[in-house]
């Protein structure tokens, strides 16, 4: 008989727990041995439980699904996490990419299939619904990042901090400039790589220069 599949449930929403386990406790193979409230409760439950699989919800109130990934793949490199998504939630499917989630399913998937894709993920397979399937493979050939308008994506503060990263201030000059916290100044840096796709400050200086946020007078 094969082990039972431990899986670990987060999400901000009970109702939303109350009804994966439901169908999940019909599954002889599957077992959940936990469930987490928020990003924090995820982190510290997979540290102690060590669970096979964690299906993660993304969009979370203080520490999201994709710095919850993050921390979990610190604490438990074993456990393959597989993210739950909404189509319009780009901007967080592909720092989860980088953070170490394994799957992609969305929110209105089958019982059926959610059941599948935790076991394909408990062997380390890879599950991505065709339509997130297809954006990452966008993302992969650089369409999405040309289509991005960084005059609508980002905030009026985070374009401020953009031009002065692409004027090669670092965090501590950028936070005596406007008057923040390096912390601040940190988050800031965090959320315009991530709502632009970009890896690292030296592509967001050069992406700042390539659409125009900054000129050279």
């Amino acid at each position: 008989m094969a082990e039972t599949i431990s899986v670990l449930l987060v999400d901000d929403h009970a109702v939303v727990r109350q009804g994966v386990r439901a169908f999940l406790v019909t599954q002889p193979d599957i077992s959940v041995v936990g469930e987490a409230g928020s990003g924090e409760e995820a982190v510290r439950l997979a540290d102690q439980l060590v669970p096979d699989v964690i299906l993660m919800d993304l969009i979370m109130p203080g520490m999201d699904g994709v710095e919850a990934t993050r921390r979990v793949k610190q604490v438990s490199p074993r456990s393959q996490i597989v993210v739950l998504t909404s189509y319009h939630e780009d901007e967080h499917i592909f720092p989860a990419v980088k953070a170490g989630a394994l799957s992609y399913v969305p929110q209105d998937v089958s019982a059926e299939e959610l059941a599948s894709a935790l076991r394909k993920a408990a062997d380390g397979d890879a599950v991505l619904n065709p339509r997130v399937a297809a954006r990452v493979i966008q993302e992969l050939q650089g369409k999405r990042a040309d289509a991005l308008n960084p005059f609508t994506e980002l905030s009026e503060r985070e374009l401020e901090v953009l031009k002065l990263i692409a004027d090669g201030m670092s965090n501590a000059e950028m936070a005596a400039k406007l008057v923040l916290s390096e912390k601040t100044i940190k988050g800031h840096v965090s959320n315009i790589l991530s709502k632009l796709h970009l890896a690292d400050r030296t592509q967001a200086a050069v992406y700042a220069w390539r659409q125009g946020v900054v000129r050279k007078d």
